[in-house]
């Protein structure tokens, strides 16, 4: 397994290299100046020439991504002479419209998501593994098409659907919660499970009705493998045989599109986040869209495709642990 994990160790870096050149580059062809923007409406030329020589945008294009990824291991120097000013490492740019590092903009807000993501995760594998599991053992009697119903129709509801119901009927309406004021677990524990609450159940009623019906589906089709009714053959209870050969055998896509979908996630749940008010970084991300914050959006997309390709290594990892079968090559 440890060649294994090296080979794609570097195969991940050799990954993450190539995306941040590709994103570097995307952004750095939008129509837009950059210097342009870090100055008010009271710009002169001779002000936007001192912006584009502070930001390092006079330099040519190779130079500007060698500093940027310099940036990241050893930090950088804005500007020059008694302008310059300091990006401590891992430096993912300054964000002139803010006025703020974007690493520590990346880091206030990462906590936000990994509190979303975390939580529906636990809620939507809980429930929608124990759904599909049931409609599995029950198949084609009322717990089955009952469950299958209700999972078609929380697939079928778009997220700021799910979380603008939420939101108008759970706190303006009826005020069983209050308005979502985001505060740290650590200084409220009780202002915070009233915040994540309804973001948790809007993520989780999408998801788990995916994996309700996934579940469901590969239970029933290891269900029908010969090697299953050569266990029963062999007088093996029912919940041995489930336990120990049907389902386990049956997690493998489940624990792809798990670690996927937490991967997704904590790159950013953009549209509930901005419903709900949450300070994270899909809503990090979002602003620096509207604002043209070129820096913020770079580094937002590398740090959801790090968080992805890490997610990939991990499952594929964790595929020999679930099923003997697979050999690492």
């Amino acid at each position: 397994m440890f060649p294994y994990i090296v080979r794609r160790i570097f195969v991940m870096i050799f990954m993450l290299t190539l995306l941040s050149i590709v994103t570097f580059l995307l952004f750095n062809a939008v129509p837009t100046d950059p210097a342009r923007l870090t100055c008010g409406k009271s710009c002169t030329p001779e002000i936007i020439a001192a912006n584009r020589i502070r930001l390092g945008l006079d330099q040519p294009l190779l130079t500007q991504y060698l500093d940027w990824m310099k940036g990241i291991f050893v930090g950088r120097t804005y500007g020059t002479g008694s302008a310059a000013f300091e990006c401590s490492k891992p430096c993912l740019g300054y964000s002139f419209r803010s006025g703020e590092e974007v690493t520590k903009l990346i880091v206030d807000a990462i906590p936000v998501t990994m509190y979303l993501a975390s939580g529906a995760f636990i809620l939507w594998m809980v429930v929608g593994i124990s759904a599909g599991i049931v409609a599995a053992k029950h198949q084609g009697k009322w717990q089955d098409r009952t469950i299958m119903g209700i999972s078609l129709v929380g697939y079928s509801l778009p997220v700021f659907f799910i979380g603008l119901l939420f939101l108008v009927f759970a706190i303006v309406r009826w005020n069983i919660l209050p308005y979502p004021d985001y505060e740290s677990p650590f200084d409220d524990p009780l202002a915070f499970f009233q915040t994540m609450l309804l973001p948790w159940v809007t993520l989780a009623i999408l998801y788990s009705a995916y994996y309700a019906r996934l579940t469901r589906s590969q239970i029933l089709e290891i269900m029908g493998e010969d090697y299953i009714r050569t266990a029963r053959a062999k007088g093996l209870p029912d919940r041995v045989v489930f336990r120990k050969h049907a389902f386990r055998a049956g997690l493998t896509p489940i624990v792809t599109s798990a670690g996927l979908d937490l991967a997704g996630l904590l790159g950013g749940a953009v549209i509930t986040e901005y419903i709900f008010s949450l300070p994270g970084l899909g809503r990090v991300a979002i602003g620096a869209v509207t604002d043209y914050d070129l820096p913020t959006i770079t580094a937002a997309v590398l740090v959801a495709a790090v968080f992805v390709i890490v997610a990939n290594l991990i499952v594929d990892i964790l595929y020999v642990a679930i099923d003997p079968r697979v050999r690492m090559t």
